[in-house]
């Protein structure tokens, strides 16, 4: 799974976001090892310092803590945290977005519910 080449946000950031992924989805659960920043340098094939850079980022949020001598470990309560952020996100980008734009074509509130039920079935 390589990285989006095409996008404009700085990989440090997407790798962030990745290893953020793997928690919400339970592919590395708390108080579990990540890989090292040589193993993600080597497997993203970025650098290691950019690698580190978004390690660092996930660290100073409290989502991974160091070991010394032993490594990276997913912090406990680090996927309710980075549940309660993506729902935040989700809302100022997508939700109000949404809502703006139904308003502007006349879309009321019941349409709107309507097209978000008929979307769950697509």
């Amino acid at each position: 799974m390589g990285l989006m080449m095409d996008d404009s946000r700085p990989i440090f950031v997407q790798i962030a976001e990745r290893i953020e992924d793997d928690i919400i989805e339970s592919r590395m659960p708390e108080e579990s090892q990540v890989p090292s920043t040589n193993q993600f340098a080597s497997f993203y094939q970025i650098n290691p310092a950019t690698a580190a850079k978004g390690v660092n980022l996930l660290v100073d949020q409290g989502i991974l803590y160091k070991k010394r001598g032993i490594g990276m470990f997913v912090a406990e309560g680090a996927r309710t945290k980075l549940m309660e952020k993506r729902k935040e996100l989700f809302y100022e980008q997508y939700v109000v977005t949404m809502v703006k734009e139904a308003e502007k074509l006349g879309i009321t509130v019941e349409q709107l519910t309507e097209m978000v039920r008929r979307g769950e079935k697509a």
